[in-house]
């Protein structure tokens, strides 16, 4: 059977985040992609001008036409900026049985562009966390979702953690980005056990898209049947792969993409 998963995000003009990133991402890992379209960005590597919004019956529509007719495998959340469009997303989900949920509570694009309305956090924190196998914000975002500050320390990281599980999710993948040194160190705190994912810091203004590549690729090892923990490691591979071939490529003026085919089109064939 061949595996698919399903990406419910916004789109970016640019190429390099959102259901672009998402849909490269499943394709370069083995694994039939079908979209969502939530929102509509005007962006690029520089950032984001402009949102259009999609109207909550129209993503129930593309939801209903995909999962009534794609056997999917698993299901990656991204960008939902208004709460009546996370509700339609949230019953269709449920209408269709999902259960490999992959939540990345995306705000805040590597530009520093604003992507969620203030009044969606609660309904994101109350109405999807709970549905997730796994959501994965980075330090920022679990802060904005906690209303706390951004933690400095990997204590602190796998107390806010251990805090987000308590809103309702089975897992939480604490992403340190964002923070210092000369690892990047990512948590993955389940029920009753925390991993510790460490690699090493890349210097690149070419980040963009992280996030939503990163999650996407969990999406794929689930949708591929991997076990949880087995499917965010390989997706740490990756990304961390990507974001090391990521200057090979040339792409705008700003915060670059990730090297999504870094493995097809090799690290040294500059674009």
């Amino acid at each position: 059977m061949t595996a698919i998963a399903v990406t419910i995000a916004g789109s970016d003009s640019g190429g390099g985040a959102g259901i672009q990133a998402d849909l490269k991402t499943f394709s370069a890992l083995g694994v039939y992609g079908a979209s969502v379209i939530a929102a509509l960005t005007a962006q690029n590597t520089k950032g984001v001008s402009g949102i259009h919004d999609v109207p909550p019956s129209f993503v129930t529509a593309q939801i209903d036409a995909v999962f009534s007719d794609l056997s999917v495998d698993a299901v990656k959340i991204g960008m939902l900026s208004h709460p009546d469009v996370i509700a339609a997303v949230a019953d269709g989900l449920d209408r269709h049985s999902q259960q490999k949920i992959v939540l990345d509570p995306v705000m805040i694009a590597t530009s520093g562009d604003r992507l969620l309305v203030p009044e969606a956090v609660e309904v994101l924190r109350s109405v999807l966390i709970p549905k997730a196998m796994v959501i994965t914000p980075n330090l920022p975002e679990a802060a904005a979702l906690l209303e706390t500050t951004m933690a400095q320390t990997e204590t602190e990281m796998q107390e806010q953690g251990e805090k987000l599980i308590a809103l309702g999710a089975k897992a939480v993948l604490m992403k340190g980005g964002h923070a210092s040194g000369g690892e990047s160190v990512d948590l993955l705190i389940e029920a009753n056990s925390v991993a510790r994912l460490a690699a090493e810091r890349i210097d690149t203004r070419n980040t963009h898209g992280t996030g939503c590549t990163l999650s996407s690729a969990i999406a794929a090892g689930l949708a591929k049947g991997l076990p949880l923990a087995e499917a965010v490691r390989a997706a740490k591979a990756y990304v961390t792969a990507a974001i090391k071939a990521s200057d090979h490529l040339n792409i705008g003026h700003g915060h670059g993409p990730v090297h999504h085919f870094h493995h097809w089109w090799g690290a040294g064939n500059d674009a």
